[in-house]
C-alpha cells in the first residue's frame, strides 16, 4: 500500500504535523547532543603543576611556580612544566626566603612528587583533577570518549532492530529511560572505572536517541516535504550544541553538570501521550486499527474531509494488497550486503558512499571535539562551533537544487577542508585559526546534510536500507579513532586541524566521481544501480537520454544482407518486424527487409 497516496488523502504536511514535528519531535533532538559533547567538559583538563608542600605557606603563586617548576616549550609558547618540578630541599628554601640565591640554576628535574596543583580559576571541579587523570594519565579522558563511541556503535545496531520490531515510539521512551538513568548515575561516580561504565551506558543510546524523532517526522509528511524535515532537525540538533554552550558556561563542577544535562530532559516522558506510533509503519506490521486511529485524527485536525466509507475502502485495499504482498515475499529474492559489491559501478560507488560518511562523521565529530581545547575561551570556541552550523542551512536547499547534490557536497568538504587546513600557516593567529576553524564547522556541517540525502537517492530501493546501514555503522568508527587524532594535538595544535581537512579534500574531491542525482529517477533494481552513473560527465549533470529513432536491420550489415547479431541478445519476431533486446537493455524495432 502507497502511503504517500494516504497522505494525500489526510494531508501531507497540515496542522497535525507541524504541531507534532515542531512542539513534540524537534525537541526530541536535543538529547543527542547534550550527552554527545557534555563529557568534553566533565573531563577537561585544566592547567596544573606539580605541588609542593614545603611552600604552600607562600601567597605569592607566581613565586612558589619561579622556585619549584621548570619552564617548558608547548606549541612554541613558553609554560611552566605540566608534569614535571625541581630536584631541590624545598624545606630549607622555606625556611630562608627570600634571603637566598637563584636555586633553580643547573637544577636536575624529576616527576611530581606530591601529586598536583590545579587551577580552579575555569572549572571548579572535573573529572581529570578529581581523579588526577593528568600526566601519565592524561590519555584517560580521551579513552572515555573513545568508549563512549562504541557503546554508540553497539547501541546504534540494537536499537535500530528494536525502533522497527516495537514500533518508534516506545524505543524512543526506552532509550530516553536508559539515557536518563545512566546520566543521573555518572554525576554519582567515585572512580574513574566507574564513571567510565556510567558513560558508556549513556553512549548506549547516542545517536540512537536521536535517530527515532528523525524517521517519525520523515514518516508523518509527504515526499515533498522530507527534505524540509531533515534541514529541520539538524537545525534542531545544532540549537542543542549552542544551549549546551550555556549549561556548561554556567555549571562548572562536573557533577552538577552531569544533572543539568539529564534532569531537564526527563520532562519528556510526558511525550509519551501527544506523541504518535508511526502510522506508516503500523500498516506496515499489519496494526490497522491503530494506524486508522492515528489517520482519522489526521485528516481532523489539517481539515480534510474524507468519504464515510474511506476506511473500509481502505482495509480492503490494505487486506488485499497485503495478501498480493505475502504471495509475492515467498517467490522474491533474498537480498544481502554482497549485493552491493557484485556489480563494478554499484561496488564503486557503495566504497566511495562509505569512505565519504566516515570522513564526514569523524570530521564533524571531531571537530565538535576539539573546539574547547582550541585556545582562547573554550566556552565561547564550543559557542560558535553551533551557531556556524546555522548560517549553512540557509543557502544549502537552493545550492542542492541548483547546483545538484553532488557539486553541493564536494565544494562544502573541499571549502571546510581547505579551511582546517590553513591553519597550519597562521597557527600562531588564535583568532584567524579560530575564524578557519569555523569555516571548517561549516563545510562538513553542509555535507552532513547532503550526504545521506544523496545516498539515499544512489543505493537502488532493493538494497536501499543496507546500503545506508552499511555506510552510516562504518561511518561512526570515525568517533572511536578521532578523539586519538584530537589527543597528539596536545603537543601540536593545528595538527589534528590537517589531519580532519586533508580527510575532507580527500571526501570532497572522491564524491565527483559518483553521478549526480538531482531530478534523477530512483534506481529500484540492481540492474538499474549499476546502470546508474555509467554516462555521467565527470562535471555535469547527466543528459536526458533521447528516444532513439527505428532502425534497419541491416545498417551495418548492407553487406550480408542478414540481420547482424554482434550486440543482439534476444529477438522476437512477428511478421517481417523483430523486437531486439540489445546488450544496453533498450527494445528496439528492426523492419526485416527480405
Amino acid at each position: 500500500m502507497d502511503f504517500d497516496a494516504i497522505l494525500e488523502d489526510v494531508g501531507t504536511f497540515g496542522k497535525y504535523q507541524k504541531l507534532v514535528i515542531y512542539c513534540v519531535l524537534l525537541p526530541a533532538v536535543i538529547p543527542c547532543g547534550f550527552h554527545a559533547y557534555a563529557q568534553l567538559f566533565m573531563a577537561a583538563d585544566v592547567v596544573h603543576w606539580c605541588k609542593v608542600p614545603e611552600l604552600e605557606h607562600l601567597d605569592d603563586m607566581e613565586v612558589i611556580k619561579n622556585l619549584s617548576i621548570p619552564v617548558e616549550l608547548k606549541n612554541g609558547i613558553p609554560q611552566y612544566s605540566s608534569c614535571s618540578m625541581y630536584d631541590l630541599n624545598y624545606s630549607y628554601i622555606a625556611a630562608n626566603y627570600p634571603d637566598i640565591d637563584d636555586v633553580t640554576n643547573n637544577s636536575a628535574v624529576v616527576p611530581c612528587v606530591h601529586g598536583w596543583t590545579y587551577d580552579k580559576s575555569i572549572y571548579t571541579n572535573t573529572v581529570a583533577t578529581e581523579f588526577n587523570l593528568v600526566c601519565n594519565k592524561d590519555f584517560y579522558p580521551t579513552l572515555g570518549l573513545v568508549l563512549l563511541a562504541v557503546g554508540g556503535i553497539i547501541g546504534n545496531y540494537i536499537f535500530g532492530y528494536l525502533q522497527d520490531t516495537i514500533g518508534r515510539k516506545p524505543s524512543f521512551f526506552i532509550y530516553l529511560l536508559i539515557e536518563s538513568i545512566f546520566g543521573v548515575a555518572t554525576a554519582f561516580a567515585q572512580n574513574f572505572p566507574v564513571w567510565i561504565i556510567y558513560r558508556i551506558g549513556v553512549g548506549f543510546t547516542v545517536p540512537a536517541i536521536m535517530a527515532t524523532p528523525y524517521v517519525l517526522a520523515i514518516e508523518l509528511v509527504g515526499p515533498k516535504c522530507r527534505t524540509l524535515c531533515t534541514i529541520l532537525s539538524n537545525i534542531a540538533y545544532s540549537m542543542g550544541l549552542i544551549l549546551l554552550a550555556g549549561v556548561v558556561y554556567l555549571v562548572r563542577d562536573w557533577r552538577h553538570l552531569a544533572l543539568a544535562t539529564t534532569l531537564p530532559f526527563v520532562c519528556f516522558f510526558f511525550y509519551i501521550w501527544p506523541m504518535p506510533e508511526s502510522p506508516r509503519w503500523l500498516l506496515a506490521r499489519g496494526q490497522f486499527e491503530k494506524a486508522e486511529i492515528i489517520l482519522k485524527k489526521m485528516a481532523r485536525m489539517n481539515g480534510k474531509s474524507l468519504p464515510a466509507n474511506y476506511m473500509v475502502h481502505l482495509r480492503r485495499k490494505y487486506e488485499s494488497d497485503k495478501l498480493k504482498q505475502d504471495l509475492e515475499k515467498e517467490k522474491s529474492r533474498k537480498y544481502g550486503i554482497l549485493d552491493l559489491f557484485r556489480t563494478p559501478n554499484l561496488r564503486k560507488k557503495t566504497i566511495i558512499i562509505t569512505f565519504i560518511w566516515f570522513t564526514n562523521t569523524s570530521v564533524y565529530v571531531g571537530l565538535s571535539y576539539y573546539a574547547p581545547v582550541l585556545g582562547g575561551d573554550e566556552f565561547l570556541n564550543f559557542f560558535l562551533a553551533g551557531i556556524v552550523e546555522l548560517p549553512t542551512y540557509l543557502f544549502l536547499w537552493p545550492s542542492m537544487e541548483r547546483l545538484g547534490r553532488r557539486w553541493t557536497l564536494c565544494m562544502s568538504m573541499v571549502v571546510g577542508g581547505v579551511a582546517c587546513l590553513t591553519t597550519f600557516l597562521v597557527q600562531h593567529e588564535a583568532y584567524v585559526t579560530l575564524a578557519l576553524y569555523c569555516v571548517g564547522k561549516m563545510g562538513i556541517s553542509s555535507s552532513f546534510v547532503v550526504l545521506p540525502l544523496m545516498a539515499s537517492e544512489l543505493y537502488p530501493t532493493v538494497v536501499r536500507g543496507l546500503g545506508m546501514s552499511l555506510s552510516s555503522v562504518l561511518g561512526m568508527l570515525g568517533p572511536i579513532f578521532i578523539p586519538l587524532v584530537n589527543y597528539l594535538g596536545s603537543d601540536i595544535l593545528v595538527l589534528p586541524l590537517i589531519i580532519m581537512g586533508a580527510l575532507l579534500v580527500a571526501g570532497g574531491i572522491a564524491s565527483l566521481l559518483l553521478p549526480e542525482t538531482l531530478n534523477q529517477h530512483l534506481p529500484q533494481t540492481l540492474e538499474d544501480g549499476e546502470k546508474m552513473g555509467l554516462d555521467t560527465d565527470f562535471c555535469c549533470i547527466p543528459p536526458v537520454k533521447e528516444v532513439k529513432p527505428k532502425k534497419n536491420a541491416f545498417d551495418n550489415c548492407k553487406k550480408c544482407n542478414t540481420l547482424c547479431t554482434c550486440q543482439i541478445v534476444n529477438v522476437s519476431l512477428s511478421e517481417n518486424v523483430a523486437a531486439v533486446i540489445d546488450k544496453t537493455g533498450e527494445n528496439v524495432e528492426f523492419i526485416l527487409v527480405k
